[in-house]
């Protein structure tokens, strides 16, 4: 993990939200509902940053990955990367801005097409971006990408199932920062791989953050990861962030239900203190992004649920028993990771 090399934001949402539409009917198509996969999320991202979002399958996470890199367009809010809104940009203007955030995908083997060349993988950004690298530079450019990412430069007319998974991995990285971005938005770029592996592609983006001053907003379902990577971490529930602050606040003084509840999972290394952690077993399904509960959207799985919980909507702000900002009207600091009897 390293140091925010200033306090320079470099990216920031408000009120982000992405609603897909629900139908009924083929040719006369009429909307009946909608899945709120993200509603209403306000991040900052600084420059040398990494922050990281965590939560459930189906809390939103990839959702906003695709809503930050143009993959997806946004149901209402704004995404400001230095400055500019990305949603209200268009044409040449909207190409030209998203050169300065790229994106490393969670599948190594499928984000890679086996018909092409890795040195054709990584150049054709290039081919979209011409402006970025002269046409009789670009072969040049391309190994000097595979030798950052700790790849052979001669490898470069390889094709991908001649690699192994990470990598491969490695060769999206190369991908990803062939336009010289600023953000990085990395979706479990390390979930596919086995945990040796894992460390190594990690390092190598540590070290890449350290030398071109990258910023990254890394997803992932892996705490431990997030944890040794991330300097601010967001916890996602049901399309918005419960609870954000730095990593010592996260991991050490959890101040939402949820994210209790999220720690108390982690599985503990040492065989002589499982059973004594302060275990939080969740109960009932999560609801439906399609439906979900009034008020606070974790009321129906929390402990600590009273009726103010189902008419008033928590904010997600500093709470007198919580420094950093979280979505609950119950927030108090419970030691999940040191618990013992």
């Amino acid at each position: 993990m390293s140091q925010p090399s200033s306090n320079e934001v470099v990216l920031e949402t408000r009120d982000l939200v992405k609603h897909f539409p629900i139908t009924r009917g083929i040719v006369f198509q009429k909307k009946i509902g909608a899945v709120r996969a993200v509603d209403g999320v306000d991040l900052q991202l600084r420059r040398g940053e990494t922050l990281g979002v965590v939560g459930e399958s189906g809390c939103g996470k990839s959702t906003l990955a695709k809503l930050l890199v143009g993959l997806e367009k946004p149901s209402s809010g704004a995404i400001n990367v230095r400055g500019q809104d990305m949603t209200r940009l268009s044409g040449g203007e909207l190409r030209k801005a998203r050169r300065n955030i790229q994106m490393v995908l969670q599948d190594p083997y499928t984000s890679l097409n086996p018909r092409m060349t890795v040195g054709d993988i990584i150049g054709e950004p290039f081919d979209i971006h011409p402006e970025v690298v002269p046409a009789g530079e670009r072969k040049q450019r391309v190994r000097e990408l595979l030798d950052l990412v700790g790849l052979n430069p001669e490898h470069i007319n390889r094709y991908p199932h001649q690699f192994s998974g990470g990598q491969r991995q490695r060769i999206g990285i190369a991908r990803a920062l062939a336009l010289r971005p600023e953000i990085i938005v990395c979706d479990e770029p390390v979930s596919a791989l086995d945990v040796s592996i894992q460390a190594q592609v990690i390092n190598l983006l540590e070290r890449l953050q350290d030398e071109l001053g990258l910023s990254y907003i890394f997803i992932a379902h892996d705490l431990s990861v997030v944890r040794h990577i991330a300097d601010r971490v967001a916890v996602m529930y049901l399309g918005k962030v419960v609870e954000i602050g730095v990593e010592d606040e996260i991991y050490e003084r959890p101040t939402h239900p949820y994210t209790q509840a999220l720690l108390s999972a982690v599985p503990v290394p040492d065989p002589t203190l499982r059973g004594q952690r302060d275990q939080i077993v969740l109960e009932g399904d999560v609801p439906s992004p399609a439906n979900p509960p009034s008020g606070c959207r974790f009321r129906t799985r929390c402990w600590k649920a009273q009726d103010v919980c189902a008419t008033e909507e928590p904010a997600l702000a500093p709470r007198d028993r919580s420094a950093h900002p979280s979505a609950c009207h119950f927030a108090e600091v419970r030691d999940v990771v040191h618990a013992v009897e």
